[in-house]
C-alpha cells in the first residue's frame, strides 16, 4: 500500500487519505515548480500475484499497490467498492501482449521484446495514466468528497485527448480538449464523438513562451477544473496507475524466463518513463529517447548534472526547446515536465539520456511497422534510440521497447 505523497522539489508530506492530491500545497501561481511523487512500500517487481497474467484487468491484479485505491480504503471504501468503480471505468482493460520480437533481433543484433501498447484501451498506454486519476474523483464521489463533476481539462491532440475523451465518456464526466489551432479536423471529429469540448488556441499577444493549448490548460485549472493530464506537476496521480505498464512486464518477463537488461523509453512530458521505470525497478537499465529536433530532458542532463538538489533550480535546469520539430510530433513537449522522475529512475538503473536522429526516428517506423506493429513514429520512437546506439548493445541483452499510439489514417 502506498504510504503518501512528497514533493521533490521542496520535501511538503500529503497524507495518502488526502483528497485531490493533484499538486503540492506550496506551489503557487509565482513558485509553480513543484511536483508531487508517491512515497510507497517496498515492491518487488518480480514477485508473482496469484492469478493468471492473462486472464486479468491490471487495474484489478495491482490494486492494492495503487495510491487510488489506498486513498479509498484510507477513507472507509472496501476492496468491492473499488472493484465495482473499476469494472464502471475500464472493465474491459486486460493485459498487453508483451513478446520476443524475432524479426527486429534479428535484424538488430540484440534480443528485442516488446510491449505492444497498441492494443490497449484507446490505441496507447496513455489510459493508464489518466484511469487513475479518474478512479480517485469516481471514489471520492462515492464517499461524499465531491459535491459536483467540475469539467475535466487536458491540453492534448493525440493519443491523450483521445484516451482522456474515451474514459470520459465512460462515466459521462464533462471534457475540455484543449489544441493548438492547426490540429486535425478529422482528429476533432473523433474528439466530438466522445462528446468533448474542443477548444483551439491561438497564441495570444500577453502570453509567455510555451504552448498556448497548455497555457489556456493551465488557466481552466486555475479556474476550477480538473487537470486530467499526462504531466505530473500538473496532476501528481497521472504517476499512479501508470506504474502497470512496468509490473506487467516484470512478471510477463519473469513468466517467459528471461532476465531484463535495459528499457528503452520515448519521452515527450516524461510521464511515461517515470512510470516505466518506476514499474520495473531499479534492475533494469532505463534509457530514454528523445528526437534530436527536440531533446529538452538530455540538455538538462548535462545541467543537473554538477548540481547537489537540480530540482531546486528547476528553471535553469529544464528549459524550453527552441522550435521543436520531428515526425516523432507527439513526444515534442518543448519541457519535459516530468523530468526530476526520469532522471531519477535513470540515475538509479544506471541509465541515461539518448538523442536519436531524425533519420533513426524514421528508420524505426519502418522497422515497427514491417515487423507488424501498428505503432505511430511517437510510439515507435524507443526503437530509434537503439538503432541510435547499437554498437554498444550487447548481442545477449534482452531489451524492452514499447510500441504504442496506434498510427493515425
Amino acid at each position: 500500500m502506498d504510504a503518501g505523497w512528497q514533493c521533490a522539489v521542496c520535501g511538503t508530506s500529503v497524507p495518502i487519505a488526502t483528497p485531490f492530491p493533484w499538486r503540492c500545497p506550496r506551489a503557487t501561481a509565482d513558485d509553480p515548480d513543484h511536483v508531487l511523487h508517491l512515497v510507497s512500500a517496498e515492491v518487488d517487481p518480480h514477485e508473482p500475484l496469484t492469478a493468471p497474467i492473462d486472464e486479468v484487468n491490471p487495474l484489478h491484479r495491482y490494486a492494492s499497490r495503487t495510491a487510488w485505491w489506498s486513498f479509498a480504503r484510507a477513507n472507509g471504501l472496501t476492496d468491492v467498492d473499488c472493484a465495482e468503480l473499476v469494472e464502471q471505468v475500464a472493465g474491459d482493460v486486460r493485459v498487453t501482449p508483451f513478446a520476443r520480437s524475432g524479426q527486429l533481433s534479428d535484424q538488430l543484433g540484440c534480443e528485442i521484446w516488446v510491449k505492444d501498447e497498441t492494443t490497449n484501451l484507446a490505441g496507447s498506454h496513455k489510459a493508464r495514466h489518466l484511469v487513475g486519476i479518474l478512479l480517485h474523483l469516481l471514489a471520492a464521489e462515492r464517499l461524499g468528497l465531491l459535491d459536483e463533476r467540475r469539467p475535466l481539462a487536458i491540453a492534448s491532440c493525440g493519443n491523450a485527448a483521445v484516451a482522456a475523451a474515451t474514459l470520459a465518456h465512460r462515466v459521462g464526466w464533462p471534457l475540455d480538449v484543449y489544441v493548438p489551432t492547426w490540429m486535425d479536423d478529422a482528429f476533432g471529429r473523433r474528439l466530438d464523438e466522445l462528446g468533448a469540448r474542443v477548444h483551439r488556441c491561438e497564441r495570444r499577444g500577453d502570453d509567455p513562451p510555451g504552448d498556448p493549448a497548455m497555457l489556456r490548460f493551465r488557466d481552466a485549472s486555475a479556474s476550477g477544473s480538473i487537470p486530467f493530464t499526462v504531466q505530473g506537476p500538473e496532476n501528481a496521480a497521472c504517476l499512479d496507475t501508470g506504474r502497470t505498464i512496468g509490473w506487467e512486464i516484470a512478471e510477463q518477463a519473469a513468466a517467459a524466463g528471461v532476465r531484463l537488461a535495459r528499457a528503452f523509453a520515448q519521452v515527450g512530458g516524461g510521464a511515461f518513463a517515470s512510470c516505466l521505470g518506476a514499474g520495473l525497478g531499479t534492475d533494469v537499465r532505463l534509457d530514454t529517447v528523445q528526437a534530436a529536433g527536440c531533446a529538452p530532458l538530455a540538455a538538462a542532463w548535462e545541467r543537473a548534472a554538477v548540481l547537489d538538489q537540480p530540482g531546486r533550480y528547476w528553471r535553469q535546469v529544464m528549459r524550453p526547446w527552441p522550435e521543436p520539430h520531428s515526425i516523432a510530433d507527439g513526444i515534442l513537449d518543448d519541457e519535459t515536465y516530468d523530468w526530476l522522475a526520469v532522471m531519477h529512475a535513470m540515475v538509479e538503473s544506471g541509465g541515461e539520456p539518448i538523442v536519436a536522429a531524425e533519420a533513426d526516428i524514421v528508420r524505426a517506423h519502418e522497422l515497427a511497422t514491417a515487423a507488424g506493429y501498428a505503432a505511430s513514429p511517437t510510439g515507435s520512437a524507443g526503437l530509434a534510440g537503439v538503432l541510435t546506439i547499437a554498437d554498444r548493445l550487447r548481442p545477449a541483452d534482452v531489451i524492452v521497447v514499447v510500441m504504442t499510439g496506434v498510427a493515425r489514417t
